[in-house]
């Protein structure tokens, strides 16, 4: 068995090299859950502020549904994208599956419940105070979105940041949609459960440290910015 020197001593010489398949591994999942974590915001922020602006029948169905999407187990939800993207599913004939576009789409559709949720929570807390200034100048609806998204900007930053922090952890959702192809659908988390199954300690250990350094570094840039601005 190797020792922890050993494994230790491994994972300082890959990240001072750095290997090369650990930056394809890392630039691949940035991309992914970047490119999520973005698709998830343009679509989930405005949606979260018209959800908590307007009334219309059925609302507290819809919102009950995206609470509960929330906590969707990963699984499940790549199990439902794997069944629209295969060769027998309604979007088969796009050829997608096996592909970092499948991994984006399994992560939007993992954030996107998140972001709307989270947004839906703040702008109804918002709207209390801004409600009757905004209708007294005669402000459409879309101006209303618009304001009350820039007035809470660095609060829904906390929230994109949430969003992100979910896409990079994904495991369960982008292997079964990804299948973790070398060179072309490996990010770190579930190179990390394949190099921890096969013994490769020092390789998860690097793949799990920068993995950490990322989300400090974004938490970090998130704070700093609130900080400067608010």
């Amino acid at each position: 068995m190797i020792s922890f020197s050993e494994i230790f001593s491994e994972f300082t010489a890959l990240l001072a090299g750095p290997d090369p398949d650990l930056l394809e591994i890392v630039f691949l999942s940035m991309q992914v859950s970047l490119t999520a974590t973005l698709l998830a915001c343009l679509i989930g922020l405005p949606l979260g502020a018209l959800l908590a602006m307007r009334d219309f029948p059925g609302k507290w169905l819809v919102t009950v549904l995206v609470n509960t999407l929330m906590g969707m187990p990963p699984v499940v939800l790549g199990l439902i994208v794997y069944l629209m993207l295969s060769r027998s599913g309604p979007m088969g004939f796009l050829q997608l599956l096996y592909t970092p576009a499948a991994m984006i789409i399994a992560q939007t559709a993992l954030v996107l419940p998140i972001v709307t949720a989270l947004t839906r929570q703040l702008i109804e807390d918002s709207w209390k105070d801004y409600r009757e200034p905004l209708q007294s100048l005669c402000v459409s609806p879309w101006g209303c979105v618009q304001t009350l998204l820039w007035d809470n900007r660095f609060s829904l930053m906390t929230i994109s940041l949430a969003g992100f922090s979910r896409a990079i952890s994904e495991v369960g959702a982008v292997i079964i949609v990804g299948g973790n192809i070398d060179h072309l659908t490996r990010v770190m988390t579930t190179a990390i459960a394949l190099e921890t199954s096969k013994g490769d300690l020092a390789l998860a250990l690097a793949l799990g440290f920068i993995l950490l350094v990322i989300a400090l570094l974004v938490n970090a840039t998130v704070y700093s910015t609130r900080m400067r601005f608010a």
